[in-house]
């Protein structure tokens, strides 16, 4: 087994390379892409246990991660989602599109993602409504974007960015680093 801090420092080497030969548009930052959805258990082992590396090692500022909540959900011709792992995974996956929305910059909205993802990942996912007190944010503006008709955009906002990968997801979690799929590299993270 690989340690965390090999893997720290392939994650280092790794994104310090494409920050510098790749030729990102956002103001020289590696773009990272991560296409999930909230009860995979390897989507929230990779957000739980690898993408909280970019803040360990201080790396936000030449990465700009991007978090796509929807993974192999469908929409149904009558505008139903179905997701992969049932309900409760589009009810999770729309929460955390709102996060995403209503706390737009990644030290808002990731620890709130990663709070629900590791109860995900523990088997606990219908506790995550406990991240709000535990990160001490106001769970009405989530419930109120989870009801709204703008929930139902941000989830047809998040579908239609999934259907658009070129070439197209075969699993979740899908990484995409300045627009190149990692495939089954995205372990090695």
């Amino acid at each position: 087994m690989v340690s965390s801090n090999t893997l720290s420092l392939s994650l280092i080497l790794f994104l310090s390379f494409f920050s510098f030969f790749s030729p990102s548009q956002s103001h020289n930052k590696v773009s990272l892409e991560l296409y999930y959805e909230s009860l995979c258990p390897y989507c929230a082992n990779f957000i739980v246990n690898y993408l909280p590396q970019i803040f360990q090692h201080d790396l936000t500022s030449i990465v700009d991660l991007k978090l796509v909540p929807w993974g192999n959900a469908k929409l149904r011709g009558n505008s139903t989602i179905v997701c992969q792992h049932g309900p409760d995974e589009c009810l999770l996956d729309r929460v955390e599109a709102c996060a995403i929305d209503i706390w737009p910059q990644l030290s808002e909205h990731f620890p709130f993602i990663h709070c629900v993802e590791d109860f995900s990942y523990q088997g606990k996912h219908s506790e995550w409504e406990s991240c709000y007190e535990k990160l001490g944010l106001d769970s009405s503006l989530v419930d109120h974007c989870y009801h709204s008709e703008h929930g139902k955009e941000l989830d047809l906002k998040y579908a239609a960015q999934t259907n658009a990968l070129q070439p197209p997801h075969t699993y979740v979690p899908w990484v995409v680093v300045d627009g190149e799929p990692l495939y089954d590299d995205y372990t090695n993270f």
